[in-house]
């Protein structure tokens, strides 16, 4: 997955929005949903890699199956993961990526639910 695909691939969920929000990192991108956050990248560095929120349990057992998943790098390690993208499969990365939006539309407010057709 390219920086172009990740990037796609967050704004294509529903609500979405992107911003640069850290001024001491101009290159960290941030992807949320109403006002949270789901998503964490810096789009040009190489290796590509993403911060996204997974439920507690997942993580650990993501983490002790791919080398290329490990605790969230700056966050709260029981909820975050920082994902390697490159090593492993698109379609994987897309589902961790939505899985992240799906936790994190589920703890929004339920009228801004309710607007992205989650009640």
């Amino acid at each position: 997955m390219t920086p172009a695909q990740l990037r796609a691939c967050c704004l294509g969920l529903n609500g979405t929005s992107e911003d640069i929000p850290f001024p001491r990192s101009p290159g960290v991108t941030v992807f949320r949903v109403g006002a949270k956050i789901f998503a964490i990248c810096a789009l040009e560095e190489k290796p590509l890699k993403v911060s996204l929120k997974c439920d507690p349990d997942e993580a650990v057992r993501l983490r002790e199956a791919h080398p290329e998943i490990v605790p969230g790098w700056h966050l709260n390690k029981r909820h975050w993961n920082t994902v390697t993208v490159g090593p492993l499969p698109a379609r994987m990365v897309r589902e961790l990526i939505e899985d992240s939006y799906d936790l994190v539309a589920a703890g929004l407010p339920k009228a801004e639910r309710l607007r992205l057709d989650r009640p």
